[in-house]
Order: structure tokens, then C-alpha cells, then sequence
């Protein structure tokens, strides 16, 4: 058995290719990325011909791996927790066609908003979908359970969620890998027609999967990742749910905890266990990453008469990641003030690449508007959304994947004329395109930039599905080709860039500048491989 140093990210993706992985389908989205990358890059995953091609987006993502769970193959889906919400349409029902070959839908969470715009918990979309979760407490439990999740899935017939955070996505331990498990063979469903949600059907399967609810907390009762670990101080019990045990234990030099624990990391929650620690203990202390949910389900099903501390009562903060220091302070445990980091570098806020094309493109725009005045920028989400920070503030909106353009389509049919909407290539095809399409049906006057620098870059350099195929989809979504521009972002091409730009915007109607030019991370990492094989030649 190997012993492998990595990432929770590249912990779960060796698990699923051990756990007999056919497809992997994802959409690059910090803290997630590296699932799919150790993927691709992997030896094994190519010598098994394992899919591993990024998706458009989340939701073409999810469906992706619905079809290889069809032809009964084992596939996981990777995301950060907005993409979710992107695959929500598909996720929610899949819950109700069930898989046939095993199916992990991995969502990776973002407490305090490191690289995202909201805070949000998965978990919360697993229990309105009615599916089991698991969530580990550490590298090895996340390879574990990679590894075992496909017959999981397969056992109950439905995905499995697997939720992380971003510490564990992001850290590294040793793992020990398991014996790798064969792909499943191809074989169609034996009740095909469980995939056709006509309203009939759809009823029927959906009360299969209200009386799985049960199966499946006598499944997390009995699981092996989840656990009782007694104490002797029974003051107070703790239930710790996924990295949050990790947290737990690290409050004791020795790991020995004086109290009573029940670890979740795998839902429904082990309710027996859990009644346990409420009857034998005086009060009890919720540690769980992200939103107060088994907090609120103890205050809703224990008829509780002891005090249930955590994130509602302010034992621990209400928002962002959970601390050493916040669980140290919640514990009683003494701390002192050699806990605190020591400020050795002035924080510096993000800031575009010195040569990205988009800095060009936020000047051209800047020029461009002056003559109107400010707020009429919709931006999106990608590194281009940094021209907000000085020097450029360009930007006036940022909202999600895709806004830019419908709400320019917005702000046009209200009167704010012209409206110009900042968006990337990847972006664009991500969920750009259906939007410049509603504005090409009613010809609306606004202005598209596509700031194309050939990748996705600000997930570290992904490819992109609009490399090459822009100027295409424009004219097929029916832009006029005259008003399709093509420019180049460069300096000595500033003031005829900037005419173009004043030309389109007085357009009554729709038209799209696209500025083409490579990702300067991409293109210096593409010399340097340049040089690597020249030099080995």
C-alpha cells in the first residue's frame, strides 16, 4: 500500500481513482480546482482512460456525470459551493432519478470568503435534496471516503455528497492508498424509465426516496467514520462535525480531550449517538465549518432542556472560518498570546499581473465612459473583476457568473444607455452566452467586452471552452458581424482600440468587442517550457 503526501483536494481524486473511477466532471472554482487537475495529470487516470476534460460549467458538469452513471459507470463532479447553486437544476433532481453507476457530487465551501462572494454550506443543499453527506475530518478520511463512496452511491441508488472547506482542500497530510478497485463495466439501467421525470414517474421516485431516509440513518448510525469517543468530564459533550473535530483535538497538546465527543462525517447525523451525549452530559457544544445546522436540528429534536452552545449563542463566531483561538476560548482552555501569528509582511490586497491584458482593457473602458459619467460598468466574476482596485476603478457591478451581460440587458431597458458589460472568455461560455442572446432578440443597446486572454485564469490557468470559438458563437447567437470587433491590448494599439470602443458604444444596439491577447501567467509558463525542452534537446 502507497503512502502519498497531498492535498484533501488530490486526497479525494486518488481515492476515486482507486474506488474505481470512469469520469471525472468539473468546472475550475476556488477551493476545488486541484481535484481535477491531479486528475489529469495523473499516470493512472490516463492508462485507464479515465474522462477528464473540464466542463463548460457546473451544471453541464453534473448532467456529464448523470450520463456516465447511466451506462453504469462510476463518476464524481467537482465544484466549489457556488457552483452548486450553478448545478442546482440537475443536482436536485438527480436526487430523484437515482444512479446507476455510483455518482460523487464534491462541493468545497469557502468560510470567509477567501476567493468567493458569499459564504454558503452545502450541506444545507444535501438536506433539502434528501441525500447523505459526507465530510471529512482529515487528508486520510477524505481519501477513505472517496474510496468508498461509489458503493455507497451504488447501495442506496442515489449521489453522495462529499463536502470539504477550504483548509482541508488546501492542506497536505500522508495518506495510505487502499487496493484500487476495477472500473464498473458498461451496462444500461435496469429500470430505465427512473430516468424520465414525467410527473408519474417523478412521484413515484421521489417517495423511494423519502423511505430511504431511513436506510440511510441506520447506514450513519453504524458507519465507520462516524464515531462516540467518551470523557470523563462530562460538564460537557461535544459533537464536532467534519474539520471542526480536527479543530477540537488540536485544542489538546496530547489530543486527549477530557469530554465526551460524537464525530459526524457522514449525514444524517447518528441521532442514537448523539441522544447519548445529550442524556449524559450537562450541556453541549456544537463545532461545525459554516452554518449552525446541527445546532438548530439539537435545538428542534432533543426537547432540549440543557443549554446547546455553538454559532446562534456566540460560544463561537457566527460567520467565517472557525480558529484555534475561537474554539480555545469556547473550550476554556488557557491560551496565550504566542498563539498570535506575527504581522512579518505588510497584507497586500490582490492586484492584476503586471502585462494582463486586462489592465489595457480597463483603460480603454475607463476612456471610453468618461464622457458619461460612472455607473455604467456590469462586471463578472474572473481576475477582471480586480479593475474595481486602484488605479483602474472601472467596474461598478459584480454579482455572479453571467450578470454582466443580462444586467446591462437590465439597466438598457430601464434607460441607462449605453451599458457596457465586462466579461471573460471563460466566463462568457460558462454563462455569458444565454444572456447575450435575450439582448440580441430585442437588439438592446449595449456593449459586450470579452476580455479573451485564451484560459481561466484566475483559477490558475485552465483551458478555456471560448479559445478559438468567440467570433463563432457571436455571429450564431446573431450578433451582426459588423458589430463583432476583434482587437489586440496593447499599448500602441491604445487609441484605435479606444475609437472602436466609443464607435460600438454609440451603437443603438447590440454589439461585442472581443480583446484577444494570452494570459501573461500562461505565456511565461509556456516559455519556460520552451526553454526546458530546447535545453534538453
Amino acid at each position: 500500500m502507497d503512502t502519498l503526501l497531498l492535498l484533501g483536494n488530490e486526497a479525494i481524486a486518488q481515492g476515486a481513482i482507486d474506488g474505481g473511477l470512469s469520469g471525472c466532471y468539473a468546472y475550475p472554482g476556488t477551493p476545488s480546482t486541484e481535484l481535477m487537475e491531479y486528475i489529469q495529470h495523473n499516470k493512472e487516470a490516463a492508462e485507464k482512460s479515465i474522462h477528464r476534460v473540464w466542463s463548460s460549467n457546473e451544471k453541464t458538469a453534473m448532467e456529464g456525470a448523470m450520463g456516465m452513471s447511466y451506462a453504469g459507470k462510476r463518476a464524481i463532479v467537482a465544484f466549489k459551493h457556488v457552483g452548486l447553486n450553478v448545478a442546482a437544476d440537475a443536482f436536485m433532481n438527480a436526487s430523484i432519478t437515482g444512479v446507476n453507476g455510483g455518482v460523487v457530487v464534491l462541493s468545497a465551501d469557502d468560510p470567509s470568503m477567501h476567493s468567493s462572494q458569499n459564504e454558503q454550506d452545502s450541506r444545507m443543499y444535501a438536506k433539502f435534496a434528501l441525500l447523505p453527506v459526507l465530510e471529512p475530518s482529515s487528508q486520510q478520511e477524505a481519501y477513505d471516503m472517496a474510496y468508498a463512496a461509489f458503493e455507497l452511491s451504488e447501495k442506496f441508488g442515489v449521489p453522495i455528497v462529499m463536502r470539504i472547506t477550504t483548509r482541508l482542500a488546501h492542506s497536505r497530510a500522508g495518506i495510505i492508498r487502499g487496493q484500487t478497485k476495477p472500473q464498473n463495466k458498461l451496462h444500461l439501467p435496469v429500470e430505465a424509465k427512473k430516468f424520465i421525470l414525467l410527473p408519474a414517474i417523478a412521484r413515484a421516485s421521489y417517495h423511494q426516496l423519502v423511505e430511504k431516509q431511513s436506510n440511510f440513518e441506520k447506514d450513519s448510525e453504524n458507519s465507520p467514520f462516524n464515531a462516540y469517543i467518551d470523557g470523563n468530564d462530562k460538564k460537557l459533550g461535544i459533537i464536532a462535525s467534519g474539520i471542526g473535530f480536527n479543530y477540537v483535538m488540536e485544542c489538546y497538546p496530547d489530543r486527549k480531550n477530557p469530554h465526551p465527543v460524537v464525530k459526524v462525517t457522514q449525514y444524517p447525523i447518528p441521532r442514537k449517538q448523539v441522544e447519548k451525549l445529550y442524556n449524559e452530559c450537562d450541556e453541549i457544544l456544537v463545532v461545525e465549518e459554516g452554518y449552525p445546522i446541527i445546532e438548530e436540528m439539537m435545538k428542534g429534536y432533543t426537547n432540549t432542556t440543557k443549554p446547546i452552545h455553538g454559532r446562534l449563542d456566540g460560544w463561537l463566531p457566527r460567520e467565517g472560518e472557525l480558529t484555534p483561538v475561537a474554539l480555545y476560548k469556547a473550550l476554556g482552555v488557557p491560551t496565550t498570546e504566542a498563539l498570535t501569528i506575527p504581522q512579518i509582511v505588510q497584507p497586500r490586497p490582490p492586484q492584476l499581473c503586471q502585462g494582463c491584458s486586462h489592465r489595457d482593457v480597463a483603460e480603454m473602458i475607463n476612456g471610453a465612459v468618461a464622457v458619461y459619467g460612472k455607473g455604467r460598468v456590469f462586471a463578472d466574476i474572473g481576475c477582471y473583476t480586480l479593475t474595481k482596485m486602484p488605479p483602474f476603478d472601472t467596474i461598478d457591478t459584480c454579482l455572479d457568473m453571467g450578470a454582466s451581460i443580462t444586467m446591462a440587458k437590465g439597466a438598457a431597458d430601464a434607460g441607462l444607455v449605453p451599458a457596457i458589460a465586462l466579461i471573460g472568455d471563460s466566463t462568457f461560455t460558462h454563462s455569458g452566452m444565454t444572456g447575450l442572446l435575450d439582448a440580441v432578440i430585442e437588439n438592446t443597446p449595449i456593449t459586450v467586452v470579452i476580455s479573451d486572454n485564451y484560459t481561466t485564469g484566475m483559477t490558475g490557468g485552465q483551458d478555456s471552452a471560448a479559445t478559438n470559438r468567440l467570433v463563432n458563437i457571436c455571429r450564431g447567437l446573431g450578433v451582426d458581424s459588423d458589430h463583432i470587433k476583434l482587437i489586440n491590448p496593447l499599448k500602441k494599439f491604445a487609441e484605435e482600440n479606444l475609437n472602436i470602443m466609443k464607435e460600438e458604444m454609440a451603437y443603438n444596439g447590440v454589439s461585442v468587442i472581443i480583446a484577444q491577447r494570452e494570459c501573461i501567467q500562461t505565456f511565461q509558463r509556456r516559455a519556460k517550457e520552451k526553454r526546458k525542452e530546447k535545453a534538453a534537446e
